[in-house]
This record gives structure tokens, sequence and C-alpha cells, in this order.
């Protein structure tokens, strides 16, 4: 689906959820199918379509003019990790 698709059946959802006509079973499928297409909208905008080189091997060339890269990424952990051979202290 593109964009401007995504967007229409938000905002059809967004109307049934504004009448308040709907039963609290219906009004909780549309909450879910609202918060799912912003999370699709927030994750379009976070890719970039990315061409692939004419000389790349077969394998590697995908269905359409390219394929999707993640833009922004998150620094790594800092977090220490754990020895496997250290006890897990747990709560009594």
């Amino acid at each position: 689906m593109t964009r401007e698709e995504l967007e229409r059946v938000r905002a059809w959802a967004n109307g049934k959820l504004a009448t308040g006509a709907e039963p609290p079973w219906a009004w909780y499928q549309y909450m879910k199918l609202r918060e799912t297409l912003d999370a699709i909208l927030a994750g379009m905008e976070s890719t970039v379509p990315v061409t692939l080189p004419a000389d790349s091997p077969q394998e590697a060339q995908r269905r359409g003019s390219g394929h999707l890269r993640l833009v922004g990424t998150c620094p790594p952990s800092t977090a220490q990790h754990r020895q496997a051979d250290e006890p897990v202290q747990l709560p009594m």
C-alpha cells in the first residue's frame, strides 16, 4: 500500500472513533488499527529506498527498483554482560 492509502485508512478509522457510536469491541479494534498504521507510517519515514548497482549478484536483486535501508540506528549497548559461569542472584 502507498503512504496515501495508509493515511486514508487511518483517517477512516479516526472518523469511526470520533463518532462514539461504535460498540466497545469495535472501538478497541479501530484503536489497534490506528496504532498499527501510526507505527507503519513512522517506519516509512525512517527508511529510504536504495537502488542496487546493475552489476550486483542475482541473489542480491529484489523485486522493484531497490530495497529498504534503515536510516537511523541506535548506538551499541553499553550494558555490561554477565559471564556465563557467574551464578545468577535470584531474589528471595
